[in-house]
């Protein structure tokens, strides 16, 4: 892995302990990127078992994710699986592709770039404990934000905005708790959320609208 900027500053080796096995770092326009290890697509447990073992939980522990692991959460949440098309693991409504996946982690705060599989710091700086009014949210090793941007929708009513944002962020909640129900980790999504104020942290448009958050961690 290439040396981080040096603007990222003493959260480097932060950085590199969270994704220990990330390689290939470049530098993005507006921030760093992290470049995740290409995503595993094969192998996991049967649809019908990972079905009856889905479940939310709120008891996580501090051990962040490896690598690898937050390569296949993040394609299966909303990753590219048809690259001739650009296309997703989860439907978008007139193929908008509206919806942004934020990646809250100790050490800063990403932008799922999922063209690139990558990871492009927003913050270099710890907001979980903004995504969300629970306690936990805060010591879980990673917290997902989904934020739909309505800029991207067209001449769609607001009504209508709303609904598809809702209606996307559901599907990619669920890809999570399917991947993780896989791989035996902990998941809760979450619409408790101060949004004004976490938008302020992650210094959103106001045409961005946070929709739901979820955390994910191995279970305490």
């Amino acid at each position: 892995m290439r040396k981080l900027m040096p603007a990222v500053g003493a959260v480097a080796a932060a950085a590199l302990c969270v994704a220990a096995a990330m390689v290939g770092a470049q530098e993005p326009k507006g921030g760093e990127r992290l470049e995740l290890p290409a995503p595993q697509t094969e192998g996991g447990r049967p649809l019908m078992q990972v079905l009856k073992d889905r479940k939310s939980s709120r008891s996580f522990s501090a051990e962040p994710l490896p690598a690898q692991q937050l390569s296949n959460l993040l394609w299966a949440a909303w990753g590219v699986n048809r690259p001739d098309s650009g296309k997703r693991t989860a439907p978008s409504a007139v193929n908008w592709q509206h919806m942004d996946v934020y990646v809250a982690m100790a050490d800063g705060l990403y932008l799922y770039n999922a063209q690139a599989h990558a990871l492009d710091l927003v913050r270099a700086r710890d907001v979980r404990a903004v995504t969300g009014r629970q306690d936990f949210v805060g010591a879980a090793p990673l917290n997902l934000v989904y934020v739909s941007d309505w800029a991207r929708m067209g001449r769609a009513s607001e009504d209508d905005k709303a609904f598809y944002s809702a209606a996307a962020a559901g599907f990619i909640s669920q890809n999570v708790y399917l991947y993780c129900a896989s791989e035996g980790l902990a998941t809760v999504v979450r619409a408790l959320i101060d949004r004004p104020a976490l938008a302020g942290a992650m210094g959103l448009r106001p045409d961005q609208k946070i929709v739901l958050a979820q955390t994910v961690g191995h279970p305490q």
